[in-house]
């Protein structure tokens, strides 16, 4: 059975940083993609980051978050990382990690990912 654990959220003051881990197991997540993503209260949940793979060190952001956020992984840990730097109120949602079978496609789209974990909270005050 395939699980993603994510950790490191909490509660900041803009301008902060946090790092959050997904750590996978059940599966090698090596040479498919992986992403996070986030959800607002009364919101859908939104695209962050996405790495296609390990090997070819291809990545994704959402325009809101390019320049602060970095997303890395760890291939012999089978952990996914998302570094969150000058975090904004507008960042405060709970963060989802994501495994994909696949290695290239809509990384954006939530239906591109089959595994999910259960999320961390991340609230960020002004």
């Amino acid at each position: 059975q395939v699980q993603l654990v994510e950790s490191g959220g909490g509660l900041v003051q803009a301008g902060d940083s946090l790092r959050l881990s997904c750590a996978a197991s059940g599966r090698t997540f090596s040479d498919s993609a992986m992403a996070w993503f986030r959800q607002a209260p009364g919101k859908e949940r939104d695209f962050v980051a996405a790495s296609s793979s390990a090997r070819d060190g291809y990545t994704s952001y959402t325009d809101s978050v390019k320049g602060r956020f970095t997303i890395a992984r760890d291939n012999a840990k089978n952990t996914v990382y998302l570094q969150m730097n000058s975090l904004k109120p507008e960042d405060t949602a709970v963060y989802y990690c994501a495994g994909s079978d696949y290695y290239s496609g809509s990384y954006a789209s939530t239906r591109f990912y089959q595994y999910w974990g259960q999320g961390t909270q991340v609230t960020v005050s002004s």
